[in-house]
């Protein structure tokens, strides 16, 4: 079964990369989304954030998985358009040199829900964009 949601990969090799400038910022499909990731991050002075969507099938249930992993503030609407407002207003996560938001059973949430799955994808690619832009990158992984 192919994806109803064309994203690049990126290789565990090139993970450095996205925090030396060296890869684009972007929506990845990652092999291994975990520790790793983290503590690049960390070391490169990025925050980060991990969005479990484990049992995830429904758009509900997304939202209340990103209000959580990505501690939204409390008036998060839990629509597409309060997600991509909020993403492109990062300011409760504070200063910092760059954003890494990791979503871990992100393939199983798109077998579940795919018209969902490619909505959210569309807000995760309009926030990088956004954020490109700017001396603040935003890269997300999907795992």
């Amino acid at each position: 079964m192919t994806s109803p949601v064309e994203l690049p990969e990126l290789p565990q090799a090139d993970l450095p990369g996205l925090f030396d400038a060296s890869v684009p910022p972007g929506v990845y499909r990652f092999p291994s989304v975990g520790p790793d990731a983290l503590m690049q991050a960390d070391a490169a002075g990025w925050f980060d954030a991990v969005v479990d969507l484990t049992g995830v099938g429904n758009k509900a249930d997304f939202m209340e998985r990103c209000a959580t992993g990505l501690e939204l503030p409390a008036y998060f609407g839990r629509n597409w358009d309060a997600l991509a407002d909020l993403l492109t207003d990062l300011s409760w996560w504070g200063e910092t040199r760059g954003y890494l938001f990791l979503a871990t059973g992100w393939t199983e949430f798109e077998a579940a829900d795919p018209e969902d799955a490619a909505a959210a994808a569309e807000v995760f690619t309009a926030a990088v964009g956004f954020w490109a832009v700017r001396e603040t990158p935003l890269s997300i992984l999907l795992g």
